[in-house]
């Protein structure tokens, strides 16, 4: 390889690693014009208050659903003081045997921190090695950016963490329902999982997936 493509080389391997997390704030803060949390249009600075700063969102639980567990995730679309900081959090509530479904953030690495409770908590690595323990009140555990992870909730009691991400949008991918609650093709999905054509059908109706032969 010549000098050149080297030096050119370099130059996009860094630009790619830049464009790969959220990027550097230029002002100290920036709260949308809009409902729309945009970074582009920031309100002018005279009409920001302290209540742009704050958020009483997730004093109590949400609703639970079909495997006991709610979360509530607070991006800068719900609390715009977040725009451009890089950083979003998310309460996540377990009643007795709740389980947070195996899924990963494809933009941020989390950290939990167990407010109650006790659970199994873990992730699995790009070599299916399982790092999984019991966590409890006062502990953290991180899941590193990508990877999918889980908790269940092993106590006698609610459990309720708070989990930080490094990313002011860090998306969620549920493993079940990318699966099942999508229309990939469920020729595919029976030859991958070893289903019948009748376990297909049962899993995209529990995951509300419309069939795709």
């Amino acid at each position: 390889m010549s000098p050149r493509m080297t030096v050119l080389l370099v130059i996009f391997l860094h630009s790619y690693v830049a464009l790969a997390s959220d990027p550097d704030a230029v002002q100290d803060f920036c709260i949308p014009s809009s409902n729309l949390s945009s970074s582009v249009h920031c309100k002018n600075s005279s009409l920001v208050t302290v209540e742009d700063f704050a958020f009483s969102g997730i004093k109590n639980a949400g609703k639970f659903g079909k495997a006991k567990f709610t979360s509530m995730a607070v991006t800068s679309r719900v609390f715009p003081g977040l725009n451009t900081l890089g950083m979003a959090f998310v309460r996540a509530d377990f009643d007795v045997g709740g389980v947070n479904v195996p899924h990963f953030h494809p933009r941020a690495t989390e950290t939990a921190f167990v407010l109650e409770g006790k659970l199994y908590s873990g992730f699995v690595d790009s070599e299916n090695r399982v790092f999984a323990k019991v966590i409890q009140k006062g502990e953290v555990m991180v899941f590193p950016k990508g990877l999918v992870h889980f908790q269940m909730n092993v106590g006698k009691s609610h459990a309720t963490i708070l989990g930080s991400f490094n990313s002011q949008n860090p998306g969620a991918v549920k493993i079940p329902l990318a699966v099942f609650g999508s229309e990939i093709k469920e020729e595919l999905l029976e030859k991958a999982f070893g289903l019948s054509s009748k376990d297909i059908s049962r899993m995209r109706k529990r995951f509300g997936a419309k069939g795709s032969r």
